[in-house]
């Protein structure tokens, strides 16, 4: 296939309304939006409606990009052969298939106008826009100086972004993070519209809000954008979408053209599926509704959804042959055995019919699966996103998933059909009410993404001690009653805000911090998760430079990128 003839280039809301003005979009992540996650996420719209989802790819290095054909080959693949030999005639293969994966942005880190120009010219023909990452947190951003750590650098980032616009035949867009100030925000957004960006996408949290410092994304902040930039401006917004629910709240709330999922969507790929999907997906059986008339799609039905797009489009060949999901409302239904592949009793991950005696077991062998597919290599990651609350529960999938390799379907096979017996008995202890319906609970981890740790359209919240009042926004109790669904639904991760963090002991204040708040919490100056921010900030500082001094010595390469499966920007 030939690359696609050039168009004549819009920037702007005429791009954005070139592209259908899509409300709803797929954020890039780091390694975990990849080709067969777009197109799972995209599969829950109608088939006329699934071009309305605009999505990202992974964040990609450009420098990596421009220097490493491999690293070229690994991480884009818009057609069977090289995307570095756009004259080849050549199949479109997956990475912005006009069939399946448009409209697209490709997304690149960068400190080099030349290195990202260089980068982007090669992917230019198989995508609608080429984004600058401009909000990545993790430490590896601030020691390779991108992402958010790009903020200090006005003159960089104005080069960036107006050497793609002049030079491009694409359009450029920026995501990025609000900074301190709202006017402080409102003054950066200008300067990337005004280098020529055609739109801006705006995580309403700053650099220092990750982990269990996420805390909330201020929607505040991009209603001040929209109402003190230019009218014609495109703006998306992105944070605190915990659910299907909060994405329309949301672009009320902001006034923005729309609105990104990230952590959101890797707990529910069905999070865009919209009322009539929905609606499909109850038929099917896919989507589940309780009692309580709060619904959600079954973990079984999107993971065997999810392997069938890696066999038919990835590994091209055809998926198993199914027998129908469980529906405990079928009196005398026997579902069957599951259909997986069939190989040899000793290749067996988990062979319980070895015959030897088990002080001379034989090490047991596995089929060589090693790849380098950006989409098997991302599958252990998004199962652990979808599957946390059944995995909570049944520890033996979890352990089974961990030893999981990439591009090891039978391994998978096995877990979609132990998914679907725990999946069966909890829907037959649903239904005869021998459990409480709703088993959902305050999650602690790390991340960067939509998950949140309160309701935003109503952060007033009830006090949970004896005598005590939680302040507004900073309890996470309301949002946790919401997203609360039956462990074997998709459902949001609900992370504690910084103060409950400090209560349960995941996060814990330095002896200065400590000392400060002693001193200012009786003159009501600042409240535990301000001081707890600040500590956090002075301890990785001082852990990233005793990392970098430990892995000089040692010998360790610098690396460049961000960590596997983590929501980034």
């Amino acid at each position: 296939m030939s690359p696609p003839a050039k168009r004549r280039k819009l920037t702007g809301r005429a791009f954005y309304e070139s592209l259908g003005s899509p409300s709803y979009i797929l954020a890039p992540m780091v390694d975990q939006s990849e080709f067969a996650w777009r197109l799972l996420s995209r599969s829950f719209l109608q088939p006329s409606q699934q071009s309305s989802l605009l999505a990202y790819t992974p964040m990609l290095h450009a420098r990596l990009y421009k220097e490493t054909q491999s690293y070229r080959d690994h991480h884009f693949q818009p057609i069977r052969t090289s995307s570095t030999c756009p004259s080849t005639q050549s199949e479109a293969y997956l990475d912005g298939n006009p069939i399946n994966d448009r409209p697209l942005i490709v997304q690149f880190c960068a400190n080099d106008p030349n290195d990202l120009l260089q980068a982007a010219k090669h992917v230019a023909p198989y995508c609608d826009a080429v984004d600058l990452n401009l909000g990545c947190p993790q430490g590896i951003a601030r020691k390779g100086h991108y992402g958010s750590f790009l903020q200090e650098s006005p003159n960089l980032i104005h080069s960036l972004v107006s050497t793609l616009a002049n030079n491009l035949d694409i359009p450029v867009t920026a995501k990025m993070r609000v900074l301190d100030t709202r006017e402080d925000t409102l003054r950066y957004a200008r300067l990337l519209l005004d280098a020529g960006a055609s739109w801006i996408a705006v995580h309403g949290r700053r650099r220092e809000q990750k982990g269990h410092e996420t805390g909330l994304a201020d929607w505040s902040i991009i209603r001040y954008l929209r109402e003190n930039l230019p009218k014609e401006t495109v703006i998306l917004a992105n944070g605190n979408i915990l659910g299907p629910e909060d994405l329309d709240q949301c672009l009320q709330k902001t006034g923005a053209d729309g609105v990104m999922s990230a952590e959101g969507n890797l707990c529910d790929p069905g999070i865009f599926a919209g009322e009539e999907g929905r609606r499909e997906g109850a038929k099917r059986g896919e989507y589940w509704i309780g009692k309580d008339g709060k619904g959600g799609w079954r973990m079984d039905a999107v993971l065997r959804r999810y392997l069938d797009i890696l066999y038919k489009f990835v590994l091209g060949k055809d998926p198993p042959i199914r027998t129908p999901l469980f529906l405990p409302s079928k009196t005398g239904y026997n579902p069957g055995p599951i259909n997986t592949p069939t190989f040899p009793n000793n290749n067996r991950p988990d062979n319980q019919d070895d015959p030897q005696p088990p002080h001379k077991k034989r090490k047991q062998t596995r089929p060589d699966t090693r790849t380098t597919s950006p989409n098997l290599l991302a599958v252990q990651a998004h199962l652990f996103h979808l599957l946390r609350p059944l995995v909570s529960k049944h520890t033996d999938i979890r352990d089974k998933l961990a030893r999981a390799r990439p591009g090891d379907m039978e391994m998978y096979e096995q877990i979609l059909s132990d998914v679907e017996d725990v999946t069966r008995q909890g829907m037959l202890e649903l239904e005869t009410e021998e459990v409480e319906p709703l088993d959902g609970g305050v999650e602690g981890g790390g991340g960067d993404g939509d998950g949140a740790g309160a309701d935003v359209g109503n952060q007033e919240e009830e006090g949970e001690g004896e005598g005590e009042e939680e302040d507004e926004g900073e309890s996470s109790a309301k949002a946790v009653e919401r997203c609360r669904r039956p462990w074997w639904v998709c459902q949001a991760y609900v992370r504690p805000l910084p103060k409950e963090a400090l209560k349960k002991g995941s996060l814990k204040l330095g002896k200065k911090a400590l000392k400060k708040l002693q001193a200012e919490e009786g003159n009501g100056e600042r409240n535990h998760a301000q001081v707890a921010q600040e500590a956090m900030k002075e301890k990785r500082e001082l852990v990233d430079s005793v990392r970098e001094r430990l892995d000089k010595r040692e010998g360790v390469p610098k690396k460049e990128m961000a960590k596997e499966a983590t929501v980034c920007g």
